[in-house]
């Protein structure tokens, strides 16, 4: 028991290792970490690769938008309010208008439609009899948010494993959303995160002057949205949906007084002869009608009869099979409020990184680390020449990558250049305060005694915590601020100096004490 008191930092460096050794090779932990956000599996360990390391299509753009602040609504309400700014603006809808309240009379008013400025929407805000703080270029931090939500759900109900989306601000304050997705082509993804995703169901009838067309069914109207199917034979591909019963009895009404719902069905012929065809569904996506189709007699005679409302179910016809997977992805996830400016002439930036590239990037980061390893090993034993003195150093030092990448596999956080570099960061700041210890120690001589080691370990500590308080005060803001790339970086320095002071470098110390003193 002596012993073990003693020598306790060591036995507690021991079991960290051991913990961290399981968390990176334990089957069950990779059975855990299988679904998790981000990434591919290295295969032999349970680490985590992000896009760098493992391939796939990053995208960074900013939202289109203009926003005007503090806007005086008085007892107007929003849904008005939108009416009156879209009536302004050319080729701007009611959905392409967001009004979010902030106290009872004000708020912003936000405009994402591409080519609208700033100065139109003041324009527009003027013209429509609303006063204002001022206008500018991009949206609120909720549409942001909001948005960021909306395309992880998209991503994941595309399956899409491992994407993720997060907002990042620039040094000068702008913001951006970013998309990583690994594994996955460029042309995929920029096509699934372009889209607004604004899916309705529109009745097309006859009346006294033509036709008319309104909306009876909205994403919100939906009480669950199935799988997208392949359609049997005679039938095309669709998504079975489920009407929410609060709704159901008034688009029921609906169906009958339109004629969709007709004595027999309806026979569907908007694409071909839109101005003689039967009352008609329309499918519209985006404000484009990807799909019209009539009513069968069955369901027509169930909503007649009053009886289809106590089980609302029906299915959304398409064209093929990949329009129905979109068409359920858009119902489930959302429409996002504002879109990506990805465009040629936009601000964001798409790339694809091949999977073989990835893997060359892994093989290169291993190479580096082990140069490293052998660079600072040589350096330790060409300054000391003692191998009881540098080899616990390398040993100890390295244990720290170790701890670090069983953390990183124990909570499934993506590896990629940037976290490399940290444990890159880790290795060298590690070794340069173990030298720190060995050369206060060693400074007067041998060690005489555990008590003039002591004294001497505590004076060669301070230093190392000091620089290790500036150090973490240092990455903090890289930490915790959005910057990309440089936030694992920021992240993974920090935990290397937390593991080192709080761990590595005690049991450094009881290691030099067993070994140096009598």
């Amino acid at each position: 028991m002596g012993v073990v008191r003693e020598n306790w930092r060591i036995f507690l460096l021991i079991v960290v290792l051991l913990g961290s050794l399981f968390a990176l090779f334990s089957p069950t932990m990779a059975q855990d970490g299988a679904d998790a956000p981000g990434l591919a599996s290295s295969g032999a360990t349970n680490l985590q690769y992000g896009l760098q390391l493992s391939g796939g299509t990053r995208i960074r753009a900013p939202l289109v938008g203009v926003t005007a602040t503090s806007v005086e609504f008085g007892e107007t309400q929003p849904p008005q309010v939108e009416q009156d700014v879209a009536g302004q603006l050319d080729g701007v809808t009611v959905a392409d208008v967001i009004v979010r309240q902030q106290t009872q009379t004000t708020g912003t008013v936000e405009v994402t439609v591409d080519g609208v400025t700033p100065e139109q929407l003041g324009t527009a805000l003027d013209s429509a009899g609303y006063t204002y703080e001022n206008t500018r270029e991009g949206v609120t931090a909720e549409t942001r948010s909001q948005t960021v939500d909306i395309l992880s759900n998209k991503i994941n109900e595309a399956g899409l494993s491992g994407g993720t989306v997060q907002q990042i601000q620039t040094p000068t304050g702008e913001n951006y959303v970013l998309i990583e997705v690994p594994d996955e082509n460029r042309q995929r993804v920029v096509n699934l995160v372009n889209q607004r995703g604004n899916v309705r169901v529109d009745a097309y009838y006859p009346t006294d002057g033509g036709y008319d067309r309104e909306t009876v069914l909205e994403r919100d109207d939906f009480q669950s949205i199935g799988n997208a199917q392949q359609g049997g034979e005679g039938q095309l591909p669709h998504v079975p949906v489920v009407v929410r019963e609060s709704v159901a009895a008034d688009f029921q009404q609906r169906m009958v007084q339109t004629g969709v719902a007709s004595q027999g069905g309806s026979r569907c012929r908007y694409e071909t002869a839109p101005n003689s065809t039967d009352p008609c569904l329309l499918l519209v996506v985006d404000g484009q009608v990807v799909n019209s189709f009539g009513m069968s007699p069955g369901l027509a005679a169930g909503m007649r009869s009053g009886d289809w409302a106590q089980d609302p179910r029906f299915i959304l016809q398409t064209q093929n099979f990949s329009e129905a997977r979109q068409v359920a992805i858009n119902l489930r996830a959302g429409a996002l409020p504002a879109p990506l400016d990805i465009g040629p002439d936009g601000e964001g930036t798409s790339s694809f990184i091949a999977p073989s590239q990835g893997q060359s990037f892994r093989t290169d980061s291993l190479l580096t680390g082990i140069i490293a390893v052998f660079a600072v090993a040589g350096v330790v034993f060409l300054r000391y020449g003692e191998v009881e003195v540098a080899l616990p150093m390398i040993v100890t030092a390295l244990s720290e990558v170790v701890i670090l990448l069983g953390f990183a596999a124990g909570i499934g956080y993506p590896l990629d250049l940037s976290v490399i570099a940290g444990f890159i960061a880790v290795i060298g700041t590690g070794v340069d305060d173990l030298i720190i210890i060995a050369d206060e120690v060693m400074a007067e001589g041998d060690v005489n005694s555990r008590r003039v080691f002591q004294s001497r370990f505590k004076k060669a500590f301070w230093v190392i915590g000091a620089a290790a308080a500036t150090t973490i005060i240092a990455m903090s803001p890289l930490a915790v601020l959005s910057l990309g790339d440089l936030q694992g970086f920021a992240i993974f320095t920090i935990l290397g100096v937390l593991v080192g002071v709080l761990l590595t470098r005690p049991a450094y110390g009881d290691i030099l004490r067993a070994l140096l003193t009598r």
